[in-house]
């Protein structure tokens, strides 16, 4: 059984295209603004599989920890945020609550007050 589509993987790499540099988003995230809260794990393995030239670098874990995954291992994901403008401590970790994406939604600061 397929747990998503070509339609969940498009959103996925359209959301990732966004992340702008010095910031990171977590592959929950990414999962959710693509529609499917639940689909953090395919998110990843969409990464794995992915088109290169998108920013997969800019994807972490909910704590803000590295993929053993990336090319190079935790090392080679720790060069590519550095070179993005992103500090990892040497736990290979980014500070998640200060460096995490936070997109505009749709209709946000629309009420009128």
């Amino acid at each position: 059984m397929q747990r998503v589509d070509a339609d969940f993987k498009k959103r996925v790499y359209e959301t990732v295209s966004q992340i702008p540099r010095g910031k990171v988003a977590t592959y929950g995230q990414i999962a959710a603004l693509a529609g499917a809260a639940w689909a953090a794990w395919e998110v990843g393995q969409i990464a794995h599989t992915g088109p290169s030239g998108l920013p997969w670098q800019r994807v972490v874990n909910k704590n803000g920890g590295l993929a053993r995954g990336y090319p190079g291992g935790y090392a080679g994901h720790k060069i590519a945020l550095e070179n993005d403008g992103v500090e990892v401590d040497d736990e290979f970790k980014v500070n998640i609550t200060e460096l995490l994406w936070q997109p505009a939604s749709p209709g946000q600061n629309s009420l009128s007050l």
